[in-house]
């Protein structure tokens, strides 16, 4: 009985740690999202139009992922792990993450970025002042590969139904630090 009890215990632990571990990663990731596209954006003041938005939900993987395998030879080399990972139907955001990015640290940036926003609430602030300066900027949900020490995330820039565009980021750990290796399949519209 104690050794089941011990055994459950530690399958817990182990599932935790793994958990805390990717959101850690994922908070990093985020960091130099953030970082890279609100490097230009003005601090938020009261009344000032930011131009640059986060949408709150985590975009789910499709598709699109294998033409970017095609295209690398080290995703190619991985294309088994990555393609486990595309999952269309998944319904997660980023407010863990985006707390754990900015809970007592990065304030600086964090001035910079606003509250998530749903699309619905981006469409208000859009039409609300009927300029086509501002994007909402959709994050896709990570891909861990290679004993997570490479990522593949897509980012997407919602204009309009017509102007939009993105790329998908390859990162990569190098001495526990998220690195830029190389942007793939960057369109615009």
């Amino acid at each position: 009985m104690k050794f089941q009890l011990l055994k459950t215990v530690f399958v817990l632990l182990l599932i935790s740690t793994v958990a805390f571990s990717q959101e850690a990663d994922n908070s990093a990731i985020l960091k130099i999202i953030f970082s890279k596209y609100y490097k230009n954006e003005k601090v938020i003041a009261k009344g000032r139009l930011q131009l640059l938005s986060f949408y709150c939900k985590k975009a789910p993987n499709n598709e699109e992922v294998l033409e970017v395998i095609s295209k690398s030879d080290l995703l190619k080399k991985n294309a088994s792990e990555i393609k486990k990972q595309i999952v269309i139907g998944i319904d997660e955001d980023w407010s863990a993450t985006y707390n754990l990015l900015f809970d007592n640290q990065n304030q600086y940036l964090k001035s910079k970025v606003n509250a998530c926003l749903s699309f619905e609430e981006y469409k208000v602030v859009s039409d609300r002042y009927g300029e086509n300066n501002q994007r909402l900027m959709i994050v896709n949900k990570p891909i861990y590969f290679a004993n997570n020490n490479f990522a593949l995330v897509k980012i997407a820039f919602y204009r309009s139904i017509e102007h939009n565009s993105g790329s998908f980021m390859l990162l990569e750990k190098v001495n526990g630090i998220w690195t830029i290796k190389e942007y793939l399949n960057e369109w615009a519209t």
